[in-house]
């Protein structure tokens, strides 16, 4: 067996090597096996600071979200910021032919832009924001989630993830008191900002009111709602409604709602983070809705 002349190692045991590596990459950005710490890069960076961003710029990062950002038609990209090593794995073509800038950068390099907490995989995006989306924008989908004020990037981005995977035509949250397109939410994301509406409204209850006369029947999650939600389920287009960790669904939300509902569990914890509890009362609805 032939050796090279730098790891010996040969030329099969560093392919499977390389798969092996991509695998366990693959499924690190499903969320599958969580992501090792890095104590020299989670060091804080001393004097680092955010970048000030103007609004109508995102530094998005991740192999998997920016893969799912390029592949977006509807993302305006400003400038790629790559390492030889990332692009080979997003199976980038020759920079040259690429419509927008690229810039060859090392992991360091984007650890000094995004700080050392972020998961950056040697590659940033520098991108506009997606366009606005409005209610009028809705996918024909009869499943829609409602999020009011759920703050946490981490958790609306892992409440994205569910609905895509549960096709859910869109997630409507407020303007006010919940987190905008960012680098943290697209991460947690791993590509499903790319895939479906994300509708920012100026009044939750108004929105919900025109919901009802597209049809939707509304039911918001509630550890003590009067009925398990598989028997308040009905008709044929729903939208779930999530209030924010601790203090649940605001007043107005819940007398807005045509229903409230529980999640029933069978062991001795009662309530769930509210990605978790989403991802359930998403299965239960798509049972209902397509059998």
């Amino acid at each position: 067996m032939s050796k090279d002349d730098t790891g010996g190692k040969s030329a099969k045991d560093t392919h499977y090597a390389n798969l092996r590596r991509a695998h366990r990459d693959q499924r690190r950005d499903r969320g599958e096996i969580p992501t090792p710490k890095d104590d020299r890069r989670r060091k804080p960076a001393e004097g680092w600071k955010a970048p000030a961003l103007a609004p109508d710029q995102v530094y998005l990062y991740g192999l998997h979200t920016v893969r799912a950002a390029l592949d977006n038609p509807e993302r305006k990209i400003i400038k790629l910021s790559v390492s030889l090593n990332a692009a080979q794995r997003l199976e980038l073509p020759e920079f040259s032919t690429l419509p927008y800038p690229v810039e060859t950068v090392l992991p360091s390099d984007l650890d000094k832009v995004l700080g050392p907490d972020a998961i950056h995989q040697g590659v940033m995006l520098e991108t506009r924001p997606l366009p606005v989306r409005r209610l009028a924008a809705l996918k024909d989908s009869p499943l829609l989630l409602v999020l009011d004020q759920v703050t946490d990037p981490h958790n609306v981005g892992a409440i994205m993830r569910s609905a895509v995977a549960f096709n859910a035509g869109a997630v409507i949250t407020t303007q006010r008191h919940s987190p905008t397109e960012s680098g943290v939410l697209a991460k947690t994301a791993s590509g499903a900002l790319e895939l479906i509406p994300y509708i920012q409204v100026t009044n939750l209850a108004d929105a919900m009111d025109e919901l009802h006369k597209l049809g939707f029947l509304t039911i918001g999650l509630d550890s003590e709602g009067p009925a398990p939600l598989e028997g308040t389920l009905s008709g044929s287009r729903v939208a779930l409604v999530m209030g924010a960790e601790g203090k649940g669904l605001r007043q107005k939300t819940r007398s807005t709602c045509n229903a409230l509902a529980r999640l029933d569990m069978p062991g001795a914890i009662k309530s769930l983070n509210v990605s978790n509890a989403a991802a359930i009362a998403l299965y239960a609805t798509h049972r209902h809705l397509f059998g």
